[in-house]
């Protein structure tokens, strides 16, 4: 299946259920890179708008591309109760093909989404798109499963032989920047998260996952085993996720 085509079909329960991004991350990441009401972002693999809309809410102007119908969709209509001046504009588009001008965007944001590319393919065209002294910015939310609830999620995933060996440590996808020639300034820069949910919340988080199995035995045995988990662990109806945010930034030299 085409990395394009894997969220079908899972664009409401995705923008339901998924963590945002915490203020302090969205804080450290309009600083570095300098964003005022008159930077243009572009939002990169932008599902259902989840990044998009933490920029659009403090002024700035995002354009999100999103080759997914079902995802971009989403956003868009999430984007219509948005009573802000600020709105995002959303319109296809991949990471590897942008479609978008020369030295178009001061900065290029990838939220939960650079895993899914190419890496030299994409920084090629980042570095194409984003104006000189620009910034490019990849983002990740990732479990910590040193905590009890994550690390029960977790293993679930990889006890069943359908999802066995597909989870993978997304945050160190962005480790080409670190390195990458057309860029300057690389750095990595950790915050944390956490995601309070209830049952309802749990399984839509799990079955939001590309990888998770949608039908099927596999798929009741994963309900159960969360079910089961949340009962172990749930506070007054709720559980916390934690997770370790990853933010790596590097800037295009002029």
């Amino acid at each position: 299946m085409k990395s394009t085509e894997r969220f079908s079909g899972l664009a409401n329960i995705y923008a339901a259920s998924r963590p945002t991004y915490p203020p302090e991350a969205v804080d450290f990441i309009m600083s570095t890179c300098k964003i005022s009401g008159s930077t243009v972002m572009v939002d990169i693999g932008c599902g259902t708008g989840i990044s998009t809309r933490l920029f659009t809410e403090r002024g700035v102007k995002v354009i999100g591309l999103e080759p997914n119908d079902d995802m971009r969709k989403s956003a868009e209509k999430q984007s219509e109760s948005n009573d802000g001046d600020a709105k995002p504009e959303y319109r296809p588009g991949t990471a590897e093909d942008t479609n978008l001008p020369d030295a178009f965007a001061d900065v290029l944001l990838s939220a939960q989404a650079f895993h899914w590319f190419d890496p030299d393919r994409a920084l090629t065209e980042f570095h194409r798109v984003i104006k000189p002294d620009g910034y490019v910015v990849l983002m990740w939310n990732e479990r910590d499963e040193s905590t009890p609830f994550a690390h029960g999620y977790g293993e679930l995933f990889r006890e069943l032989p359908e999802t066995a060996g597909v989870e993978m440590k997304r945050g160190i996808a962005g480790e080409p920047l670190l390195t990458h020639p057309l860029f300057v300034e690389a750095k990595r820069t950790n915050f944390k998260n956490v995601q309070r949910m209830n049952l309802e919340g749990v399984l839509g988080r799990a079955f939001s996952a590309s990888y998770a199995p949608r039908d099927g035995a596999a798929a009741e045995r994963l309900k159960d085993g969360l079910t089961v988990l949340f009962e172990k662990i749930q506070v007054d109806g709720f559980v916390d996720m934690q997770y370790e945010v990853s933010v790596y930034t590097a800037r295009r030299p002029a």
